[in-house]
Parts: structure tokens; C-alpha cells; sequence
């Protein structure tokens, strides 16, 4: 290759931010005048979570590094032990791979402590997604560092750069691209009913709802209460709906949580659970239900794109800029069971995603390529105006 090519390192370290990198990576790969580096760490790396690292290189992509975190446990501690393996591990592959910059995505703790690594080697960061709220998880504080720390900043929303200049950001480190994740739905052909339910292994209901429902990484339980209100929520709608669940994240408390699921959905013909079910099969069904419930941010980056509502419940995505599709609710069992019916019957036609038009990842990429040698990207004066 020519010593011309600026090298991108891509971090992914689960299922959620894969999908929103997918065509992000596709296009740096495509690109003639920058080089694809992918690292793969945390529940890319774990049976437990589907392996998912096995659907990367599925897709085409070679992973350079991997980097696993021994996700055994589901407490504060093991969470800590796992980020100072990450933080090693992440050090170790950016001295081999001598990246130009490092591109990460969100407000997960590897991602943390990926960036921190970089910060050290002197690596310029490139983050997307920051400036977004979500004011019941630690992933807010994770997010808002990692705004901190990163030299570009590509952001979903106007309202996200703005948080971004109040942050110190100078104003042309900044550029509003839009969500990656809606390129897929404008670029990957979904899979048709009879060709999902062939996937899946099972049949579509009458109605259908998809479930998922991540740690709440603020509350003393860690969202166990919520949880046991979501599944109680679920028992009072009629026999008809089918639920398609799949398993919470790995942050802390997600032990639990999948204790609760599998206690419940054991012997049910009601309910389907997924370990994952790969960005494919997931935005193909998706589109077939009648409603997305649970507290994950693909409720609100997603769903509105094929017009399907979404019941947020709780405040993990507090603050989060969201459609008018979406239903916000109490974490408690009689409000999730109305939300969920008032969205079973929500006309969503006419809905606009605040997310984007599905060419972010052009977008993303022509940052990339537009940016500035590392050391003046190094280089990072505060912007004291927030202007």
C-alpha cells in the first residue's frame, strides 16, 4: 500500500456499535486514500453474547486485533477489570498497528478506555455520537468524556453539536453527519417475511413486538425492578402478540437480568429470545413488528425510519433527541402495558427520523480524509465562546 494512505482504526466492542459502524468501515475499506484497521474487544468476544466477532468477518471484514475482556462476571468490579484489560489490550494493538487516528463510536466503557489508550500513544480521536443525552446511565458521563478527550468530533444532530461547542470544541472540529446506523436501512436489502421467519427458525405472530431491555447502569438495582415491571407489562397484553426479545448488554447487572428473561420466557410459545440476532435479522424484523419496547437507543435511531413505534421506558435514553413515534413511559407495569397498546394502534406515517437521511457514512468518511496532519490535530485550543 502507499505510505500515502492515512490509517483509520475502528473499535467495536458489541453487536449495537457494529451496526452503526458497518457502512462507516465498508467505505474507509473502499476509500483509495485510507487503510481499514478493526479492532474487536468486549461481547464481540464472549459465547455468551452470541460471539459476534464470527458476523464481522462474515460481512467481509478482517479484524486485526482482538482484544478480549473475559466478560465472566457482571458486577462493578468485574466491569473495572475488564476496562484495565481493554486499556492494555487496546495500548498493545495501537503500537503495532501505528494507526493515523483512532474512530470510535458512542458512550460504552471499552470505548473508554480505547480512547484513553490513544490519548496516551498520541493517537488523534475521532468519536461519533457525542453530544447525545441519556440521562439514566453512566453511559452519559462515558459519552461526555469521550467528547473531551476526542480531536473530531461526528456528531448525529444539531442539537448534539451544540452541546459539543459548549464542551470547548472548536467549531470546525465539528461536523453533523447524522446517525451511521440509518445507512443501513437505505443500503442493506432486509430480508422479506417469508425469508425472516426462515432466519429466525419461527413464525411471525398475528402481531409482534420487539423487546429489548439493556442494565440501568444509575439504579441501585440496576434496572431489576424496571425489568420485572416490563415482563409483568408483557403478561397483561392479549395472547396474539408475540414477543421477540433479545438478551441485554453486558453491563453491569445484565446477569440478573437474563436470569429474570429466561425464568420468564421458559416454556412460552409467546416469546422468542435471541442472544443476538445480527444486524440483518434484527432491522429485517424490525420492520415487520408492530412496535419496538424495551430502553434501547435503536427504539430512537431506527424505528422512526420504518415508521414503527417505539415505548421508551424508564430514563436510560432520557434526554435523547426522539421522533414523534415514540411513546415515552414510567418504568412500572401498568403504564409500559398502556404505552404498549397505545403504540400497537399509533399511526406513524408522515414520521422524520431527527437522525438523518442514511449518507452519513460519506459524510464520516470525508472528515476523515479532510482532517489534519496529527500533530495539529493533537493540537486542541479550547473554545472558550461555546460558539
Amino acid at each position: 500500500m502507499s505510505e500515502t494512505l492515512r490509517r483509520i482504526c475502528v473499535v467495536t466492542g458489541g453487536r449495537a456499535d457494529y451496526g452503526l459502524l458497518q457502512w462507516v468501515m465498508h467505505d474507509i475499506r473502499a476509500a483509495d486514500d485510507l487503510e481499514l484497521q478493526l479492532i474487536a474487544t468486549g461481547s464481540h468476544l464472549e459465547a455468551g453474547f452470541g460471539m459476534t466477532a464470527d458476523q464481522i468477518e462474515a460481512d467481509g471484514f478482517r479484524i486485526d486485533v482482538r482484544v478480549p475482556l473475559n466478560l465472566g462476571g457482571d458486577t462493578a468490579s468485574d466491569t473495572v477489570r475488564a476496562m484495565a484489560r481493554c486499556l492494555t489490550g487496546i495500548s498493545e494493538a495501537l503500537e503495532a498497528l501505528q494507526p493515523d487516528i483512532l474512530l470510535v463510536l458512542g458512550d460504552r466503557y471499552e470505548i473508554l478506555a480505547a480512547a484513553q489508550a490513544a490519548l496516551i500513544h498520541g493517537v488523534p480521536i475521532a468519536h461519533i455520537a457525542g453530544g447525545d443525552t441519556t440521562e439514566g446511565a453512566f453511559d452519559e458521563s462515558i459519552r461526555h468524556a469521550l467528547t473531551q478527550m476526542a480531536h473530531i468530533h461526528l456528531v448525529t444532530n444539531e442539537a448534539a453539536a451544540r452541546r459539543v461547542l459548549q464542551m470547548g470544541a472548536a467549531p470546525d472540529r465539528i461536523h453533523v453527519t447524522g446517525s451511521p446506523g440509518l445507512d443501513q436501512l437505505r443500503r442493506q436489502p432486509l430480508l422479506d417475511r417469508t425469508a425472516l421467519e426462515d432466519a429466525l427458525g419461527a413464525a411471525l405472530g398475528e402481531r409482534n413486538i420487539l423487546v429489548t431491555f439493556h442494565p440501568v447502569t444509575l439504579a441501585a438495582d440496576r434496572g431489576q425492578e424496571q425489568f420485572d415491571s416490563l415482563l409483568a407489562a408483557l403478561d397483561a397484553l392479549p395472547g396474539d402478540v408475540m414477543k421477540w426479545v433479545t438478551r441485554p448488554n453486558a453491563d453491569p447487572g445484565h446477569r440478573a437480568l437474563e436470569d429474570a428473561l429466561d425464568s420468564w420466557a421458559r416454556d412460552r410459545e409467546d416469546v422468542q429470545v435471541f442472544a443476538s440476532l445480527g444486524q440483518l435479522r434484527y432491522l429485517s424484523l424490525m420492520a415487520q413488528v408492530d412496535a419496538v419496547v424495551g430502553n434501547s437507543s435503536s427504539g430512537l435511531y431506527e424505528a422512526p425510519s420504518f415508521g414503527v413505534p417505539t415505548v421508551d421506558i424508564g430514563d436510560r435514553q432520557k434526554g435523547r433527541l426522539a421522533a414523534a413515534s415514540v411513546i415515552r413511559c414510567a418504568a412500572d407495569a401498568g403504564p409500559i402495558a398502556d404505552a404498549v397498546r397505545a403504540a400497537l394502534t399509533l399511526d406513524c406515517a408522515g414520521v422524520v427520523n431527527p437522525y438523518g437521511d442514511g449518507f452519513s457514512a460519506g459524510r464520516i468518511v470525508q472528515a476523515l480524509r479532510d482532517a489534519p496532519p496529527r500533530a495539529a490535530l493533537l493540537a486542541k485550543a479550547f473554545n472558550e465562546t461555546g460558539a
